[in-house]
Parts: C-alpha cells; sequence; structure tokens
C-alpha cells in the first residue's frame, strides 16, 4: 500500500523533535546533581507525601535511564527498555504513570528496576517538561505491592514534576548565564587590544533614544571617562564650536538624502582631529532613521604635515569606506538573519572582532599580508578549551595577500564559532584538524581542508543561515576560489580552495 504523503512530513518532525529533546537533556546532564539540594528537597517531599523508600529523578538518553537525584537506590543508570520512565517520556499525552504491582504488569515486568535487585512492585511518576520538551519523570516507589493509591496524590506529584522542571530551565539559565559573561569577559578584553593596536573607534546610535555604544577607543578620542551608557548629546558637546555646523550638515544629508556620513572635526577637550564615517542600516516604514552606525580615526598627526595629510586621507577613505561597506553588509546579512537583538549582537559582534583583527594584523605588516599560520592561529585559538591539542594545522607556511586574509579569516572565525557552538570544539575530547598544499608555480594555489572530529554527531543540517553563506561567499573577490561545505555524521567538512599572490 503507497505511503500517505504526510508520512515523510511527520517522520522528519519526530526526528527534530527528539533532536530537540536530546539536546535539553544534555544540557541538564551539565548540571551538577550530586549536591543540588533543591532536587533533592523535592524528591524528599514526594517520598513522604506517599510513604514510598524510594524516589528519582530520571532523565532518557537514549536507550539508556539516568538517574540524576535519587534517593534510596544505588545506580546511577539503567536500561530505558522496560522502565517506567520510557513509558512517561515516549507515550504522548500521558499526564502520569501510576503501577500498583509492576511485577504483574507486562510492561514493567521485565525492567531492571522490577526484576533487578532493587525488585520494585509500586511506581508512581509525572513526566518532566522542560522547555516544552519532555526529558524524564520524577518518580516514587517501593519493594511492596499496593492495593489502592489516593488520586489527590497523584496531582500532587505532578505539580511536584512541573517545579522540578522549572528548576531545571533556572538552574540551566543561570549556567549559561554565567558562561556567556565569562566568555564576554574574555573577548572584550581582546577585543579591547585590538581596536587599540588598530586605533578604530567603532560606534552603535540608536536615533529613537539618542543612546550610543562604543568602544573604550572612541571614548578616549573624546575624553570619556565614565563607563555609563553615552547619549548623542554627550558627543556633540566634545566637538569643538568651529565645526560643529560641518558636523551637523553632514548629518541632515545623510539623513534626509541617505548618502554617507562623511565629516571631519576637532574634539574641544582634546584638540585631536577625527575622521568619521557612517550610515544609516535601518529605517521605519516612512523613512526616518533609526540606527546609525559608523567608525572614526584619529588623524591629528596626519594633518600636521599638508602633504602627508593629502596621501592618508586618500587611503583612510579607501580603507575605512571598504571597511564599512563589509561591516553594513554584515550587520544587515547578521539582523536580518537573528532579529533577536542578544543573538544579533553576539554573533555580529564576533564577526566584526574578526575584521579588526585582520586588519590590525595587515596594519602591522603596513598591508603587506598575513602569514597562514598566524591567521589560523589568531581566528581558532580563542574557541580552544584545550589548547594546543584541539587543533592540528598541517602544511608550509605562506603569506596571503589582504583580500584574501580578510576573506579566510571571515571564513576561519564562522567554522571556528560553529564548532566552539555545536561541533568538535564543544566537548575537551573534540579536535579540528587543517591541513593543506600550496602548489607553487606561475600561479600559486591553496587547497586547505578543515576537518572536525570528537565533536556531537551531526544529526540533522538546519537551512542554510547567513553564516553558512557567509563562509560560502567570503572568497568571492578571489578569482577561481571555491568553498565546499559538508556535514557528515562525524562533523563538519570544509573544501577550501583559491589562487594566492600579488593579483
Amino acid at each position: 500500500m503507497p505511503s500517505s504523503p504526510e508520512m515523510p512530513f511527520e517522520s522528519s518532525r519526530e526526528t527534530i523533535a527528539e533532536g530537540l529533546r536530546r539536546e535539553t537533556v544534555a544540557a541538564i546532564r551539565l548540571l551538577d546533581a550530586e549536591d543540588d539540594q533543591d532536587l533533592r528537597r523535592l524528591v524528599g517531599v514526594a517520598r513522604k507525601l506517599f510513604g514510598a523508600p524510594i524516589g528519582a529523578i530520571a532523565l532518557i538518553e537514549g536507550d539508556k535511564v539516568w538517574f540524576h537525584t535519587r534517593c534510596g537506590i544505588e545506580a546511577r543508570h539503567g536500561m530505558a527498555e522496560h522502565s517506567f520512565a520510557s513509558a512517561l517520556v515516549h507515550t504522548p499525552d500521558l499526564a502520569s504513570l501510576s503501577v500498583l504491582d509492576a511485577l504483574a504488569d507486562p510492561r514493567f515486568a521485565a525492567g531492571e528496576l522490577v526484576a533487578g535487585e532493587s525488585a520494585v512492585r509500586f511506581h508512581a511518576g509525572a513526566p518532566i517538561m522542560v522547555r516544552g520538551q519532555k526529558v524524564g519523570c520524577l518518580s516514587v516507589m517501593a519493594t511492596e505491592a499496593r492495593e489502592s493509591l489516593d488520586t489527590s496524590f497523584v496531582d500532587e506529584l505532578i505539580e511536584l514534576a512541573a517545579l522540578c522542571g522549572s528548576l531545571f530551565e533556572l538552574k540551566d539559565e543561570a549556567r549559561v548565564r554565567a558562561r556567556m559573561a565569562a566568555d564576554l569577559i574574555r573577548e572584550e578584553w581582546r577585543h579591547a587590544l585590538t581596536l587599540e593596536a588598530g586605533r578604530v573607534g567603532s560606534w552603535v546610535w540608536d536615533l529613537r533614544s539618542g543612546e550610543v555604544v562604543a568602544n573604550d577607543i572612541l571614548r578616549q578620542m573624546f575624553g570619556v571617562t565614565a563607563v555609563n551608557p553615552m547619549h548623542i548629546e554627550d558627543l556633540s558637546a566634545a566637538i569643538d564650536a568651529a565645526d560643529q555646523g560641518a558636523v551637523d550638515a553632514a548629518l541632515a544629508a545623510t539623513f534626509e538624502e541617505g548618502v554617507d556620513y562623511n565629516v571631519e572635526f576637532r574634539v574641544g577637550s582634546t584638540a585631536r582631529w577625527l575622521i568619521a564615517r557612517g550610515r544609516v542600516y535601518q529605517r521605519d516604514g516612512a523613512g526616518k532613521p533609526l540606527i546609525m552606525m559608523g567608525v572614526m580615526i584619529d588623524v591629528t598627526e596626519a594633518r600636521e604635515s599638508a602633504e602627508q595629510t593629502r596621501l592618508l586621507l586618500r587611503e583612510l577613505n579607501h580603507r575605512v569606506k571598504n571597511t564599512l561597506a563589509m561591516i553594513q553588509s554584515l550587520a544587515r546579512q547578521t539582523l536580518r538573519d537573528k532579529p533577536d537583538p542578544q543573538q544579533f549582537i553576539d554573533a555580529f559582534s564576533g564577526r566584526l572582532r574578526t575584521l579588526s583583527e585582520a586588519h590590525s594584523l595587515l596594519a602591522d605588516r603596513d598591508w603587506s599580508g598575513i602569514n597562514l599560520i598566524e591567521l589560523l592561529n589568531s581566528q581558532i585559538g580563542p574557541y580552544l578549551a584545550r589548547p594546543p591539542e584541539q587543533l592540528v594545522l598541517e602544511g608550509d607556511d605562506i603569506k596571503l595577500p589582504p583580500d584574501q586574509a580578510l576573506g579566510l579569516g571571515l571564513i576561519v572565525h564562522e567554522l571556528a564559532s560553529n564548532a566552539r557552538k555545536f561541533g568538535a570544539l564543544s566537548t575537551l575530547s573534540g579536535q579540528v584538524r587543517v591541513n593543506w598544499t600550496i602548489s607553487r608555480g606561475d600561479e600559486p594555489r591553496i587547497e586547505l581542508r578543515w576537518t572536525e572530529t570528537g565533536g556531537p554527531a551531526v544529526i540533522d543540517r538546519a537551512p542554510a543561515g547567513f553564516g553558512t553563506r557567509l563562509i560560502e561567499r567570503s572568497l568571492d573577490k578571489v578569482l577561481g576560489s571555491t568553498v565546499k561545505l559538508d556535514f557528515p555524521p562525524s562533523g563538519a567538512t570544509a573544501e577550501i580552495s583559491f589562487r594566492t599572490g600579488d593579483a
């Protein structure tokens, strides 16, 4: 009989749901449960309610049952087959499970807790829901069968299981926030050093609130020492009065005509000359500007010599314009892919940092290029939890021209970021191997392969997002370049090929 057209869709939906459930269980497994007094109290209340000697919070993990928190039993693990927890998790719409004599119930008689040393006969349990996923159950058990059960006790057990799910969500959120805070501190430190080396100030202006988010370099340029959020009026007041008209005119042209913001002015308190470039990248339905972003560069030394100023400004205008265009594109595409503000900040700051680091390395070498090994280490190193074992580089070093270095830097950043979130670098046992060969002829060519091993198995590949498109298109400007991504179960791979040289 032919399959119903809905069956593939239903199968896919079930696969995705199971994947989400497993991810949720994996997150819970990261929590330290041995000494979690809150969960132990919950189990204790459930035991007292039923007068049962055994209580446990059991989670289903593949074909295993993991007793996350337990009282009255020694086992930490068991088989999911014929288990009470498996029945509660995998039976749709099952709000509770009461078994008065498990030995007489063919569903559970062969289970380890019933047929084994624990000799469980009575069971009452309710499923635990975490972020909409059934992950396990809160159970009470006894070694003697019972003839009846007060249903009001079962209702109380369901409430306790719901409270248990809420506790898991809160504890996992606290763990994630603590890790993000630690990562943010490290990233901010690295970001500050990079921008200081490049002497580039960056800013994002919310025109609705007037708040300006800026890095420390820009604060120093304006002589601002306070760490509180800045307002546009603070920056406007710092501009030399003689240059305020030019700044206002440049802003008006940007808002009304849509041209790029481009102006040069002095800061009154420091007498430093700054060149500012910016662009409105978000407007409302009526065309009113909402968000503006840009960069500033200190050009004081350049202005001290008229001839040097002309040469430097031409170079700065070219580089800043190209950089701003790239940042604008990254911001727009990232915002489209991740509309949530926190997700946008996380994704965009990493890509902006990658550009800043590559520009700083190029600037230190007068834009002559970057060595391949140095570029790989700078982009992958921050994501290693166990350096240097987690990174293997194999190949002869070669200097990359600026275009290849910027494009490859963005690709490697996205690959490393994804590996840290989902792939080999998300576990201590994972490893990234990057090997390459160089054909040295009239047209030197690099064939580079990225391979992840030892990480979580790739179950389902999500639809291509901006990160994937960024990987595939970052070398578009390099003639003859190709980027091929693959996601076998063993881990992500990428094959990158491009001609390199001064062309």
